[in-house]
Formats: C-alpha cells, structure tokens, sequence
C-alpha cells in the first residue's frame, strides 16, 4: 500500500472552512472562537496528522494481517456489503467512543478532544496519535469479520470527514435529520460539562446507536464546554500528558493488585481530583502575567501556519523525500507545536525551543550538503547564536510581551 499524497488537500480544506466559519461567526457578532484556544485545538491536530503519515500504512496492514490469518468470513466488496461495513464501522465506533469516557485508561488519550472551553471546527482537530491507535485496534473486529483491508481503509477515511462538520455552534436543529444522524446539536451536548449532558450523545455518525443504548439527551440548556475541572492551559505537552501522570500518581498511591487494576479500568471520577493540582504546582509553576503585543499574535499564527504547511509537504511528498528529510521536517514541527504553546503559557524557555528549532534547521543543511564549507559554516552560526543568546533573548521576549521575562516559569 503506497501514501495516497491526495490525503494532504485535507490540511488546506479544514482550514478553509475553520476560516469560514470563523468569518460566519465574527459578520453574526458571536465570540465562538478564542486565540489561544484555536491555536492550541490546531496544534493537537497538526501533530495527530503529522503521526499519522508513520501510522496509516501500519495500520492497513494490521487490518490485512487479521484478515488473512483470522477472517471469520471472506466478504467481497458489494453495495450490502458496503452498507453493513458502514453500520459495523459507526457501531464500532459508538463502543470505543463510550468505553473512552467510562475507563481511565482510554480517557487518558481521549481526554485531550474535550479539554477545550470552545466549540468551533478547529475543536474537531483534537485528537491525539494515541486515540488514532487504540481506535484502530476496536476495529480490528471488522477484518476478523471478514471484511477486507481495502475496504476498511476507504471506509475509516469517508466514515473520519462527518464528524468534522459537526464541531459547530453555527448551525442549530436540523428537523428529521436530529431522528437519523449525529447534528450539531447532538454533538454541543456531548463537549459540554453540564451535569445533565455527561456522558451522553457518543454517535460519530448515526445517532441511533445512543438511543438504543439509553445514551441520548436532546440539546436544550446552553451548553458549557470542556472539562468539568477546566485544564486552564493551553501547553502542548500538559494537554496531552496531564491525565496519565495523574493515573501514574494514583497507581503509586494504590496498594495491592486490585486497587491499581481499579485505577487502570475503573472511572474517570474515581480518580483523586486533588492529585491534578499537585501536579500542577510541579510541572506548570507559576508563570508570569504579561501583555501580548500584536507581534504574539502574529508570531503564534505565522508559526501555526508554517507547520501547516511543512504537515501538506510531508504528507503530500512523502513517497518522494528521504526518511531523513522527513525525519528533520517532523522534528522542526514538533518543536514548534510545543514551543507555540509554550509562548502562550509565557514559559521562561521559549527562546531554547528556537534555538533547537534553528539548530535543526542548521543540521538539517549540513546533511543535506555534508562538506566542510557547510560543517564550518554551520559551527560558526551556532558558536554566534549561543555567544549572543542572553541579548537576543531579552530583545524576543520584549518583542512578544510588553516587558521582558526574567525570572519565572
């Protein structure tokens, strides 16, 4: 199975329509989107796309391997078995999407989709590489029904652009299409935290898998989104790791094998709330409170979007790069999606994540021109870079705040 480089035009059309909703929202006078909020939803997803060009093929051929080795039945490709693929797929879904908010340690990849308190197209980019694999994994079912690879793949990737559309407060109730499918309307009551609204709504596509499961609840308060407990963070890292250091914390603290059995398999709200804060104190340490200037804002957005562009290059050439480009292309945009929320969480390190940043960059040449002009040239840059750190510093920081950062975290 080649990469099918036609998966990169997804990168410019979801950003089309975040824009245009955007646009819709702004000419209607609501305040459906926060900056930092967006930029942070578009990080986690440039990342989850940027995994998944390592993971796709991967994953085809874990779906091949069940179906040559264990295929209950051998199904041949036909509009019945289309259909039924269709449903199994969406059925699938609806139990993995379930069984993510009732045990710990699904929640801990799922829980990163709900941390945001927006609810905007850019909210459907939430999803970690880890969610992507243990989905995979619920529908290994499909080819040890007897479904064939090919088939999987095509279906997972229309099945993937519904829920897209539905991360929106732009559109309101749908009539008879609320009996049939996921609107929506179905989806706002699922990301809110209001106690009514928990756990409720798990459809992907079809919303009658929540109403045979005793799972529905219509849209009727004014949902509130995100966490019950918000993240109030918008780093990279934090957002993705906060939950499983709690869990490791909490199977620290279990004694005996059924007591940490219960923190792996047992219930989100279970899980000692007092045990985030601690962790925060350690990890997230008191940051300062400085004004953005219009160069954040700027800066941010420009570093957003040169990593959508290097995610579209990636993904769109790379049957036609070496394993080291790609590698070095790879590493630059993970830096800069931990380094842009970095700078919105004001951390004092930011300037190091640009220098690591250029570094790759500098490596980056000198193997791709490995003489020693280059290696001279790339020594002397760095010797410069590292001799003036502590101005060029200063002089970034002043730049993106309104005062320097001196001290603090």
């Amino acid at each position: 199975m080649s990469h099918p480089a036609y998966l990169a035009f997804a990168v410019p059309l979801f950003l089309f329509f975040m824009g245009l909703e955007y646009w819709y929202s702004k000419k209607k006078g609501k305040n459906f989107f926060q900056f930092a909020e967006s930029v942070a939803n578009i990080n986690v997803g440039i990342a989850e796309r940027l995994m998944d060009v390592f993971t796709m093929i991967p994953f085809f051929y874990f779906f091949q391997y069940i179906h040559t080795h264990y295929a209950i039945f051998n199904i041949k490709a036909g509009i019945v078995a289309w259909v039924f693929l269709f449903l199994l797929t969406d059925l699938v879904w609806y139990w993995y999407h379930r069984l993510a908010h009732e045990i710990n340690i699904l929640w801990a990849a799922h829980i990163v989709h709900h941390q945001s308190e927006d609810f905007n197209y850019t909210v459907s980019a939430r999803i970690t590489v880890f969610q992507a694999a243990i989905r995979c994994v619920f529908w290994g079912v499909l080819p040890l029904i007897g479904f064939p690879a090919p088939m999987i793949s095509v279906l997972l990737l229309v099945h993937g652009l519904y829920p897209f559309f539905i991360h929106t407060q732009t559109i309101g109730k749908l009539g008879w299409i609320e009996y049939l499918f996921v609107t929506p309307s179905h989806h706002r009551v699922h990301h809110s935290s209001n106690p009514q609204y928990l756990d409720k709504n798990y459809g992907d596509v079809l919303i009658i898998w929540d109403k045979m499961f005793g799972t529905f609840v219509e849209e009727e308060e004014q949902p509130v989104y995100g966490l019950t407990k918000p993240l109030n963070s918008h780093s990279f890292l934090w957002q993705h790791f906060h939950y499983p250091l709690e869990l490791y914390v909490s199977l620290k603290r279990a004694k005996g094998f059924k007591a940490k059995w219960r923190v792996l398999f047992g219930k989100p709200e279970e899980i000692d709330p007092r045990i985030r804060p601690h962790l925060e104190k350690h990890f997230l340490k008191k940051k300062q409170s400085l004004q953005p200037t219009k160069a954040h804002r700027q800066y941010t957005t420009m570093q957003t979007f040169i990593s959508c562009t290097l995610l579209f290059i990636v993904i769109f050439y790379y049957t036609h790069i070496s394993t080291l480009q790609v590698t070095f292309i790879s590493l630059f945009i993970l830096v800069s999606l931990i380094n842009t929320g970095a700078i919105l969480e004001q951390r004092s390190w930011i300037f190091y994540h640009e220098y690591a940043r250029l570094t790759i960059c500098l490596l980056w040449i000198w193997f791709y021109l490995p003489n020693l002009l280059t290696g001279i040239s790339v020594a002397a840059i760095l010797g410069i870079l590292i001799y003036y750190f502590r101005p060029m510093e200063k002089r970034y920081k002043n730049l993106l705040y309104q005062q320097s950062i001196v001290n603090g975290q």
